[in-house]
């Protein structure tokens, strides 16, 4: 990650009924997670299944990320993910489950940009810090394929259902 690129991540913190999985993203990857949020996803599977059509690469950096931290931290040991914690900088932090007060307190840390939790169980999105772009109800972004972004624009809508804090 160049440094220009590592000034516009931001740390997202997903709920759901299994837990709490945080991980760090470019911050044009918002408008895609707050689409998703806008179908009712209740689960991350589902979350970045939804926002993978207008974000691509997120999902596969996700749910690779949460491989590796299963393959090294087990349900009673979680010295590697303390150790890999507190030896990088909180924008270069892996993906990871929140499984102890230690990761707890990593998943609400800001990064450059800030931070977001998605809060699928309660239907609440709170932006602890985000100095990027305000999350809005209604908004529109241009496509991530990957690679790049493209012509083609998506928009949505929050149901009345889900909080905006602040």
């Amino acid at each position: 990650m160049t440094t220009r690129r590592a000034m516009n991540v931001i740390r997202c913190t997903v709920i759901d009924e299994k837990g709490a999985v945080s991980f760090i993203a470019h911050a044009d990857a918002l408008p895609a997670l707050v689409a998703a949020c806008a179908t009712n996803p209740s689960s991350l599977e589902e979350l970045l299944d939804r926002a993978d059509p207008y974000y691509r690469t997120l999902k596969d950096y996700v749910l690779s990320g949460l491989a590796v931290f299963d393959e090294h931290n087990t349900s009673d040991e979680f010295s590697s993910i303390r150790e890999e914690l507190e030896r990088r900088p909180p924008y270069q932090h892996p993906v990871f489950r929140v499984v102890d007060e230690v990761t707890r307190e990593a998943s609400l840390q800001p990064v450059k940009a800030g931070a977001v939790v998605f809060n699928l169980r309660d239907k609440r999105i709170i932006q602890i810090i985000n100095t990027y772009r305000e999350i809005r109800r209604t908004g529109m972004a241009r496509v991530f394929d990957g690679e790049g972004f493209t012509g083609r624009v998506f928009r949505y809508r929050l149901p009345e259902e889900w909080s905006l804090v602040p």
